[in-house]
């Protein structure tokens, strides 16, 4: 059986970057894991990078970018493009199932395997099975208060939470400030 679901939120305000998601593992109907970390901290702790797809999957493709920034001393667009590239390309890496949510202090943006490496209009973005119903908060918390970043991923995961079955409320929270 394949591993997947989870819910990957990242949000920036006030010079805040904050990237959030939850712990829950589910294989088929069952629930697995609750507190697994699916955000990562690379880069000299300076670019966070987040995944919601197969576990195994997510994780390779996260060495992966984390070479790539590596080779590109730390430019985290042109890591995001190089790695869509190769993702793209490369066989095995075609096969991959999983998303990227990866930001740093300027940029945040989503890769796929179809090539895909994408910004956001508004400085919100979400991924996996209940990345939708937290961007969907967020972008609401966003607009109409003036909650600080982590509290409006903290809001936004939880209120997933309560929507998403493949998406719990064991929270992992990585803050990046300029």
């Amino acid at each position: 059986m394949e591993t997947f679901g989870t819910t990957i939120l990242c949000v920036r305000r006030n010079g805040k970057t904050v990237m959030g998601g939850d712990g829950q593992v589910t294989v088929g109907s069952s629930v697995i894991k609750h507190r697994a970390r699916k955000i990562r901290r690379l880069y000299e702790g300076k670019v966070l990078a987040g995944f919601a797809g197969s576990a195994a999957d997510g994780l390779a493709l996260l060495e992966r970018f984390e070479k790539k920034l590596e080779e590109f001393r730390g430019n985290l667009v042109r890591s995001a493009v190089e790695l869509a590239k190769d993702w793209r390309t490369d066989r095995y890496l075609r096969r991959l199932e999983a998303l990227l949510l990866v930001a740093d202090k300027e940029n945040m943006l989503l890769i796929s395997g179809n090539g895909d490496v994408i910004e956001p209009d508004e400085p919100v973005l979400g991924i996996g099975s209940g990345g939708d119903y937290a961007r969907s908060a967020a972008l609401a918390l966003l607009r109409n208060t003036d909650l600080d970043a982590e509290t409006i991923v903290r809001k936004s995961l939880e209120i997933a939470g309560e929507i998403c079955v493949y998406t719990n409320r064991e929270l992992i929270i990585e803050v990046l400030e300029k």
